[in-house]
């Protein structure tokens, strides 16, 4: 059963949009914005990619589930980034269904490859393939994304279409923007099919 003002969470692979397309619902809904990865590294004092290779993946996906319990436990509603890993753990699955709308933000690897080519932030794509390595991803966590997910977004369509995907799905649940989204501001954040 879900929270009576539940949060609205948004998944997917890395690089997929998560952070900025959070950030405009922030501002739309009239709501806090957590990015769930800057939650991580605040809470424990270094960057994830450090984290990640001090600690292991193990120790991270631990620490995430630590701060997502912390952040979904929060009574006014947010707008959270999640990590492209959340699914991994069934109790992070279980805390998104029972505290949030879920909106899985979805394109193909090779669109995120464009955005991931230089990143050197990402832990698990800093591999001789990274094409693969997101191929790999999507492999074992769509079917996860699939599973806890409200909606599902079509995140290469350009900002003005994605944001107009996600009120749409959030109006069938009640959910209605709370600061009207003015065509300047949806044309400057238009970008060439990716964000």
């Amino acid at each position: 059963m879900r929270t009576a003002t539940p949060h609205i969470a948004l998944i997917g692979m890395p690089a997929i949009g998560k952070t900025t397309i959070g950030r405009k619902l922030a501002r739309v809904y009239a709501r806090p914005f957590v990015d769930l990865d800057h939650a991580i590294e605040e809470f424990i004092g270094c960057s994830i990619a450090e984290y990640f290779e001090r600690m292991g993946e193990a120790a991270f996906r631990d620490m995430e589930a630590r701060v997502l319990a912390q952040q979904v436990a929060r009574t006014e509603p947010l707008i959270l980034s999640t990590g492209g890993g959340i699914v991994l753990r069934e109790e992070n699955r279980a805390q998104l269904r029972t505290h949030c709308h879920v909106l899985y933000l979805t394109a193909k690897p090779e669109m995120l490859l464009k955005r991931v080519r230089n990143d050197r932030t990402r832990p698990l794509l800093q591999v001789a393939d990274p094409l693969k390595r997101l191929q790999e991803l999507y492999e074992v966590r769509h079917p996860l994304y699939c599973g806890v997910a409200d909606h599902r977004i079509a995140a290469d369509t350009g900002m003005r279409a994605v944001l107009q995907s996600i009120q749409q799905a959030l109006q069938g649940h009640g959910i209605e923007p709370q600061v009207p989204m003015s065509s300047s501001e949806s044309s400057h954040l238009n970008c060439p099919s990716s964000f």
